[in-house]
This record gives C-alpha cells, sequence and structure tokens, in this order.
C-alpha cells in the first residue's frame, strides 16, 4: 500500500466517522423532541380535561346571554314601535292646535279690526 491508498482509506474512515457522528446527533435530537412531545401531550390532556368541566357552564351562560340579548332586541323593537305610533298620533294634534291658534288669532283680529283685516 502507498500514501495514496492510505489517504483514501483514512478519507473513506472520517467521512464514516462524521456520518456516524451526525446520525448519532440527529438521533439524540429526536430523542429530546419526542420527550419535549410527550409532555406536552400531558399538558394538553390536561388542557382538554379542564376545558370539558368549563365547557358545560360556558354553554348554559352563551344560552342565557343569547336569551337576554334577544329580550332586549325585542324590548328594543317595541320601544321603537311605540315611539312611531306616538309620533304618529301627536304630529297631528299639533298640526290641528295650531291650525285652530292660527284660526283663533284671525278671528280675533277680525274682530277687533272690523270686517276687513287685511286693509
Amino acid at each position: 500500500m502507498n500514501g495514496t491508498e492510505y489517504g483514501a482509506i483514512t478519507l473513506d474512515v472520517f467521512v464514516g466517522i462524521g456520518a456516524l457522528l451526525a446520525g448519532i446527533g440527529i438521533f439524540v435530537g429526536m430523542l429530546a423532541l419526542a420527550k419535549a412531545l410527550a409532555r406536552l401531550r400531558v399538558t394538553l390532556d390536561e388542557v382538554d380535561r379542564q376545558l370539558e368541566s368549563v365547557s358545560a357552564p360556558v354553554t348554559s351562560t352563551l344560552a342565557h346571554v343569547d336569551g337576554v340579548a334577544k329580550s332586549l332586541g325585542d324590548t328594543a323593537g317595541t320601544i321603537s314601535r311605540t315611539a312611531d305610533l306616538t309620533r304618529s298620533a301627536v304630529v297631528p294634534a299639533i298640526v290641528n292646535i295650531g291650525a285652530a291658534l292660527g284660526g283663533i288669532s284671525a278671528g280675533l283680529r277680525r274682530l277687533f279690526a272690523g270686517k276687513d283685516s287685511n286693509g
């Protein structure tokens, strides 16, 4: 064996050792990731358990809030309709009162000024 063959063998051995070390490094990294994911799974299971215990009261509360909101909406609609009815009842009365006051003032002018109040 000459020097170039030892160089090729040495290169092959070092490349092999490098690949082995890289594989071991990746293996150790994946083991750490697996442990972290296992802890995460336990934590998420606990969160799911706690959410299950909270979901029933939250659901009933949301149903109650929905009922209150619907009731408030109905009340607002009723108040709006009442305001419309009141306006439609009061506006003609105010117009009639204005016309009546105009007629009374015209009659008083005629009474005190004579028949022809234009002159």
